[in-house]
């Protein structure tokens, strides 16, 4: 049982990617994590071991975010095995790269339902759970604003989620919980770098004016700030990409055609 002073988070998507560096860097900040999977079980169990190795505290939790009622449940456990909870990020989602014009509406449809309905489940479990002086911290990417070829489909369901990030935080008025966005440019995860050869690779990295693509611990750092000192950054969406600018003619499709891939 940890401690009644000890801060508790919970990661959707934690047991990879850049879910798993926000996972790492938490327990840097001696937070206990619930870390949430989707599939991958034994990456989840994994990851705890680690955590737990090394002196944190970490519980492995599985359930689609779409689904309310698989949710409520790792909510639910969450609480039993921490005593409470006071961060939820949300990192869930998946990836379907597609022109708009060949997409494919059930896959439409498939991304939509993990990244829009799932994070508003989330965000409303969310603001029904975590404590006061918590924090709520979904994801969003930059290209709601670079508008690369292929990504009209994902950057669109990533705006709904930014347009429930900052309205929730204005009915959250009065309860002490943030509620913020974080959208990261393009981020070394393998996932991300799948089926983009080295020429778009490298034309992301130049487009930057810190000149590499980020880094997964990059993002880490950002929300651990938003879960920690950052009190006074509420209803917002934070762009973590070195810069990138907002221009036309950059790709970052990689691989033309229907591409689905979890974004972490």
């Amino acid at each position: 049982m940890v401690s009644t002073s000890t801060r508790v988070a919970l990661v959707t998507g934690g047991s990879g990617g850049i879910g798993r560096a926000v996972v790492e860097r938490l327990v840097v900040d001696r937070f206990a994590v619930a870390v949430h999977y989707a599939g991958n079980k034994a990456r989840a169990d994994e990851l705890v071991e680690q955590v737990t190795d090394s002196g944190g505290h970490a519980l492995a939790v599985g359930g689609d975010v779409a689904d309310e009622t698989a949710m409520k449940a790792v909510f639910d456990a969450t609480e039993r095995a921490f005593g409470g909870l006071d961060v939820v990020v949300n990192t869930a989602g998946i990836m379907i790269l597609a022109p708009i014009v060949d997409l494919n509406l059930d896959e439409l449809d498939r991304m939509h339902r993990t990244n829009i309905r799932g994070t508003f489940v989330v965000s409303q479990l969310a603001a029904r759970t975590v404590r006061k002086g918590g924090a709520i911290i979904n994801f969003s990417t930059s290209v709601t604003r670079t508008k690369f070829p292929n990504y009209g489909a994902y950057a669109a369901s990533k705006a709904a989620v930014e347009a429930m990030t900052l309205t929730l935080a204005r009915e959250l008025r009065g309860r002490d919980i943030t509620v913020n966005a974080v959208a990261p440019g393009p981020t070394a995860t393998p996932l991300f770098l799948d089926g983009k050869d080295d020429s778009t690779i490298a034309g992301l990295a130049a487009a930057v004016p810190l000149e590499r693509m980020g880094r997964p611990e990059d993002i880490g750092e950002t929300v651990a700030f938003l879960a920690g000192p950052a009190r006074w950054v509420n209803g917002q969406v934070l762009f973590v990409n070195g810069g990138l600018a907002w221009r036309n003619g950059t790709s970052a499709g990689g691989r033309t055609g229907h591409r689905a891939k979890p974004r972490l």
